[in-house]
């Protein structure tokens, strides 16, 4: 597989590598030994850049990092936008690249630039930007965001992998149950008609099921792929998403561990920006989009306490906007000052219990599917040759 090598070398400035690599570490190591500093890799057959451009989205963690090693190797802001812009190979890309160089060129600074990109920049990363520029700390807020991201990014895998098993079984299971009711019970029911007799009522029942499913085998296999495809079609609607959100965020259970991860990525957010430099009030109103509407509300309330002097933990358990060990964490930083840091500690208690019952739920439920599964099956098998048991008994 070959990889393009976004690298830098004393004497040469930016250079872009293809390599041949079984991956991209290998790819990385390969630049390495050739004396070269990897600023970012990217696979040459476009899955990366195909997948940003399919969902329209700028590759904000990559952007990142590239930003941090230039400015890090001594580049100034313009010439890093110019050295990326000039390597980019897609258009998409390079428009973005070229609207904020040029909003740097007509004075305006970098925050006010992705500001003007408000489908590419969100709110959060402009203002994380718009903090560094008050304190000259560009490229330790930027690897804050990255870290930040890749804090996010690795709960949304635990979750999806910790799905796949259970979504797996279950597709399979009820293609094994579509085969037997349209393939195998109308064989046998032909089977027992010749033979006469009468059979048992739910071997029966289950046979005129069968029957019925084959007299209308085309209509049952138009569902069973039209079904699936609608659902799908209708889950990546944004509407559709907020209905099941919605109804998710109503189920007892569910819907606390939901609150409890927005809780985490609401404090996550709020740590980063004061950990920035922002203040309290500013960065409440950035980060509550991140909250449900219902707590939004509350938050405004709690942002207006603490304009009026209140401390930051009793607003938010006046408001109840954090747990009990979030309130003592919050107690800590107002005392030692490190109010971010404990912001972000609360956010890591919030994930780990998040990924901790994922786990323990995804353990308890497979097993369950599995056993349902397997008892569905066994009993139409059963259903089938319990006549052809009860004949050769009789036999007997």
């Amino acid at each position: 597989m070959q990889f393009e090598v976004k690298a830098l070398r004393n004497g040469e400035g930016i250079t872009l590598l293809t390599l041949d690599a079984i991956n991209s570490d290998e790819a990385v190591a390969q630049a390495k030994s050739r004396g070269y500093s990897v600023i970012s890799t990217r696979s040459k057959s476009g899955s990366l850049s195909l997948s940003f451009a399919r969902k329209n989205k700028f590759p904000l963690v990559l952007f990142s990092q590239e930003l941090i090693m230039l400015l890090e190797a001594g580049l100034s802001l313009v010439d890093v936008l110019e050295t990326l812009a000039e390597k980019e190979s897609q258009p998409g890309l390079k428009k973005t690249l070229g609207q904020l160089i040029n909003s740097l060129y007509e004075g305006h600074n970098l925050s006010y630039a992705l500001e003007r990109l408000p489908d590419d920049f969100p709110a959060l990363y402009v203002a994380m930007v718009r903090s560094s520029e008050k304190t000259g700390s560009l490229a330790e807020v930027l690897k804050r965001y990255v870290v930040y991201e890749s804090q996010v990014e690795g709960i949304k895998k635990k979750v999806v992998s910790s799905s796949v098993y259970p979504v797996l079984l279950a597709v399979v299971g009820t293609l094994v149950v579509v085969f037997l009711m349209l393939f195998v019970v109308p064989s046998f029911s032909h089977i027992y008609e010749d033979m006469g007799g009468e059979l048992p009522f739910m071997s029966r029942l289950l046979m005129e099921w069968g029957q019925f499913l084959e007299a209308h085998k085309k209509t049952v296999l138009s569902l069973v792929v039209a079904i699936p495809t609608a659902l799908i079609i209708a889950a990546i609607q944004p509407a559709s998403q907020v209905w099941l959100k919605r109804k998710l965020w109503e189920l007892p259970t569910i819907g606390e561990r939901l609150r409890l991860y927005e809780m985490a990525r609401f404090f996550r957010s709020l740590g980063m920006l004061l950990q920035g430099g922002m203040p309290i009030i500013v960065a409440l109103d950035l980060v509550s989009g991140l909250l449900q509407e219902s707590r939004r509300e509350r938050l405004k309330l709690a942002s207006q306490s603490i304009q009026e002097g209140g401390a930051i933990s009793q607003a938010m358990e006046k408001y109840d906007l954090a747990t009990p060990l979030g309130l003592k964490l919050l107690r800590v930083g107002e005392h030692t000052g490190q109010m971010g840091e404990m912001m972000g500690r609360i956010a890591l208690y919030y994930e780990e219990e998040t990924v901790r019952w994922i786990e323990m739920f995804v353990k308890l439920f497979e097993p369950l599917l599995m056993v349902f599964v397997g008892l569905l099956v066994g009993v139409i098998v059963v259903l089938m040759y319990f006549p052809i048991f009860e004949l050769a008994g009789s036999i007997k």
